[in-house]
């Protein structure tokens, strides 16, 4: 393929609910879109990150920054523009996994659609549809966080994420046990938010039979999180700490994690988060897709990793539903639990016309030849 065209849309989402965590409140998704014309075909990819730097380094402003200067110029300059040239071509660049994710993606989303293949296929998916989880915020009171787990499991959610923080912690988790019971499957998550001196207090979680608790400690601390796992029998899940193949691999020698939580845009692709899927699938640890509340867009692809066979935990790809009242694709709805993988060419979606551009805020070409 040849790079022909590079287009930046920046959009605004309201959410249905506010979504709180340790590290801030959203009310709306503020992100961009990038569509990529080739020769062949157009691709599209969704920014995983916000607008502030927050969860991670990475952030709206800097990352379209990083796409015109510096990324973009490397990926035309390539003979032949294909996925799995572009990473090598990119390798130079220090950091900005989520800007090249958004570049290989949508590469690849127009690639595969040239092909007539899914990205299903491509990853080698062996399921066409794939359970649902569900992440709950922190809430005002107890109350309305059982509300929530209510509404969410009457929906067929066949998991429960609930984001935890100093504070809001041991109590939502017992009310959450005493309210539904020991069978319905729970987590929780703590984005980074306690420190080894809080070993005796999480230890207090493996009381309530969860499934996980994910990235308790700094982002890349994994010498932490291994002393904080010799000391609690609930499996640690890394997700902050885990940028590429090579880190969960040190991990899982560490045993600073018995879960993997693989988000594309994390480790800078689909590409790398095949590999750290295969890595953890080779170990016997289990995987899950993380979620990044993205859009239909950054949605029908993560549903395409989902669906590989090691990821043997419900991952966070919720419903449509979930978090917007409408999306910018065809919503995913949930059935029995289940979402459905995508069949069609590339990410097997596109966003319509009219909630696109209703939810758009600006529009600018990167890179046109």
């Amino acid at each position: 393929m040849k790079l022909e065209r590079v287009e930046l849309v920046h959009i605004a989402i309201p959410l249905v609910t506010p979504f709180r965590t340790s590290f801030g409140t959203m009310t709306t998704k503020v992100t961009f879109l990038l569509r990529v014309v080739t020769d062949t075909a157009e691709g599209w990819s969704e920014f995983a990150g916000d607008p502030e730097p927050l969860y991670c380094a990475e952030f709206v402003a800097g990352a379209e920054i990083v796409l015109r200067d510096v990324l973009l110029p490397r990926a035309a300059a390539l003979p032949a523009l294909t996925a799995p040239a572009l990473g090598p071509a990119l390798a130079g660049v220090k950091g900005h996994e989520l800007a090249k994710a958004a570049l290989e993606t949508a590469v690849l989303d127009a690639e595969l659609r040239s092909y007539g293949m899914s990205l299903a296929t491509y990853l080698g998916a062996v399921r066409e549809r794939v359970p649902a989880g569900v992440s709950v915020g922190i809430r005002p009171s107890i109350g309305e966080l059982l509300d929530d787990v209510e509404g969410y499991l009457a929906d067929g959610y066949v998991r429960i994420k609930l984001k935890i923080e100093p504070g809001w912690d041991l109590e939502p988790v017992r009310a959450v046990r005493e309210r539904f019971g020991e069978a319905v499957p729970l987590q929780v998550d703590a984005n980074a938010a306690y420190t080894l001196a809080d070993a005796e207090h999480l230890r207090r979680l493996d009381a309530f039979g969860l499934l996980l608790v994910e990235e308790p400690l700094a982002g890349g601390d994994l010498y932490g999180h291994a002393r904080l796992q010799q000391r609690l029998a609930t499996p640690v899940c890394l997700d902050e700490s885990l940028h590429n193949a090579r880190d969960t691999a040190s991990a899982i020698a560490l045993d600073a994690c018995r879960a993997v939580n693989v988000k594309p845009a994390r480790v800078g692709g689909y590409l790398e988060a095949r590999r750290v899927h295969d890595v953890a699938y080779a170990h016997g640890v289990p995987v899950w897709c993380g979620g990044m509340m993205e859009t239909g867009i950054g949605r029908a692809a993560n549903l395409a990793l989902a669906a590989l066979p090691g990821c043997t935990l419900p991952g966070d790809t919720s419903a449509s539903a979930r978090y917007f009242a409408e999306d910018l694709t065809e919503p995913f709805v949930l059935t029995d639990g289940h979402l459905p993988v995508p069949k069609g060419p590339g990410i097997g979606v596109h966003p319509l016309p009219g909630p696109l551009h209703r939810f758009t805020t600006s529009r600018r070409a990167l890179y046109a030849t």
